[in-house]
Order: C-alpha cells, then sequence, then structure tokens
C-alpha cells in the first residue's frame, strides 16, 4: 500500500463513519499501517479487496473504526492550556464548589487514551499553589473507546517522549524511574478512575464541573457527529462549567449551549438554553 493508495481510500470511506479527512491528513500514516496489518491478517492483496470486503462484511466496520482512533498524546500536551487550567480554570472552578457545598470538583477528561490528560491534571492539582484549591476533593473520570490505550493508562509507565513537556520539577517529583521508562507515584493516580467509553453514545453519569474533550471529536468527527457529541458534553457539564477543547479546536458554529470563556481560546463555558 502507498501513501496515495491509502489517501484514496481514507477519503472515500471516512465519511461513511462519520468522519472527515481534513482532521486525519497530518496524522494519517497511522491509520495507514494499521491497515496494511489488517490486509496482511485478512491476507487481502490490497485497499480495492478491503473495500470490497467491508462491503460484504458488516462487522468489518468496526474493525476500520478502530483502525481510524488517533493515538497521539503526551503529558502537558498544549502547555499554555495547562498554564491557564492552573492559574484561572481550576481556582475559579474550585471557588464555585466550595461557595456550593459542594465536596470537590468533577473532571470528564473524554478521549483519554493512555491517560497522560487525567494524570497531567492530577499532578497540576496536586502542585497548586493555590492553597484553597488544595484543600478542594478532586474526582476525575478518565474514558476511551480504545482498551488497549486503557491498560496503558493503568499501567501508568511512558517513555521519556511522553513526558518532556513536563516542569522538571514535577517531573522528578511524579515519576520514578523504571526499565527505561517514567511510572508515576501511587499518590497521582489515586484522583483518576478509568472506563471504557465512546464520546458518540451518552455521556457518563454527570454532572461534571469540567470536561476536556481535545483532539478527538471536533478534529475528526463529521458536523454531525460533532454537534451529537457536544450535545451529550452538554447534558452531564453544569450550568457555569467548563469545556476544554484542543488548541485548534472549535464548537461548531450557532450550537446553543455553550458561549465562549474568552475570546481566542478553545475554552467554552456552559450556559441554560
Amino acid at each position: 500500500m502507498n501513501d496515495r493508495d491509502c489517501v484514496r481510500f481514507l477519503q472515500e470511506m471516512l465519511p461513511r463513519l462519520h468522519l472527515r479527512w481534513r482532521g486525519f491528513r497530518r496524522v494519517r500514516r497511522q491509520v495507514c499501517r494499521r491497515l496494511q496489518r489488517r490486509l496482511t491478517q485478512l491476507q487481502l492483496a490490497d485497499l480495492a479487496a478491503y473495500r470490497q470486503h467491508l462491503d460484504r462484511h458488516h462487522a468489518e466496520w468496526d474493525v476500520f473504526d478502530a483502525c481510524c482512533r488517533i493515538t497521539i498524546s503526551r503529558f502537558f500536551r498544549d502547555r499554555h492550556i495547562y498554564r491557564l487550567l492552573e492559574q484561572d480554570v481550576l481556582p475559579q472552578l474550585a471557588a464555585q464548589a466550595r461557595e456550593h457545598a459542594r465536596p470537590g470538583l468533577r473532571i470528564w477528561s473524554a478521549g483519554c487514551g493512555s491517560g497522560e490528560e487525567p494524570y497531567s491534571l492530577s499532578i497540576l492539582w496536586l502542585h497548586s499553589t493555590d492553597p484553597a484549591s488544595r484543600q478542594t476533593g478532586l474526582d476525575i473520570l478518565a474514558t476511551d473507546a480504545d482498551p488497549g490505550a486503557l491498560r496503558r493508562a493503568l499501567c501508568a509507565c511512558y517513555p521519556f517522549s511522553s513526558v518532556r513537556d513536563l516542569p522538571s520539577d514535577w517531573l522528578d517529583a511524579a515519576f520514578y524511574p523504571s526499565d527505561g521508562e517514567y511510572c508515576l507515584h501511587d499518590h497521582y493516580r489515586q484522583t483518576v478512575r478509568f472506563s471504557q467509553h465512546d464520546i458518540r453514545s451518552a455521556a457518563p453519569d454527570g454532572p461534571f464541573d469540567l470536561v476536556l474533550c481535545r483532539n478527538l471529536a471536533f478534529t475528526y468527527f463529521d458536523d454531525g457527529l460533532q454537534r451529537q457529541a457536544a450535545g451529550h458534553i452538554a447534558a452531564v457539564l453544569r450550568p457555569g462549567g467548563l469545556l476544554v477543547l484542543g488548541a485548534h479546536e472549535h464548537l461548531p458554529d450557532d450550537l446553543a449551549g455553550f458561549v465562549p470563556w474568552q475570546a481566542g481560546l478553545p475554552l467554552y463555558r456552559r450556559v441554560p438554553v
């Protein structure tokens, strides 16, 4: 399979999963490698034969869908977003929780991959310079559709490339070396629980004060599926709570229930419709 053939195949077939090619353009090689492995498993000659296989075997669409899950992530990805969470967002949400006599913050990390995002939040929280925030409880629900990614998240050991963006003092405090990897101390794992869940399904039980859905639905889904995912999130996000997208993502135009938290940033506040 060459790159041109894979691109042509994805451009044709992704819309049938309500996914958009534009989101996959830069990361397509990960999908193409998986497709090549699948062709080998099925002993198919090329993508034309795989297209016929999809037409004849409906269950294969689930396999193709799994091939399209992008697993690129790292700790503190989009560092400026984490700084904003640390300095402004989390202290404000913690203050709201205390004002309403709630025991702590509930956060949903949707599409958590191998755990880099929710564990980054735990590290950030436990190293917060805001004393009032540290006195507020924290519960992070981290979900992903990929069971393999969740197994890696529960292991919580990572190569240096995954942790390189962490501040050096946080890296030293939160991780210990093991067999050439960096493994997260148990103290930072206690606030995070994992569950298998697809953002295209109904949301897990809320309500949540903060939802992170970054570099997932609003990059790879088509407009209709984006609106469906946003509806699932809106159903479990408290009024006044915040939704965080990826650095280059935005919500669909004219979507009710959300307003920008601050111009130019991928953060949205939940408002009554």
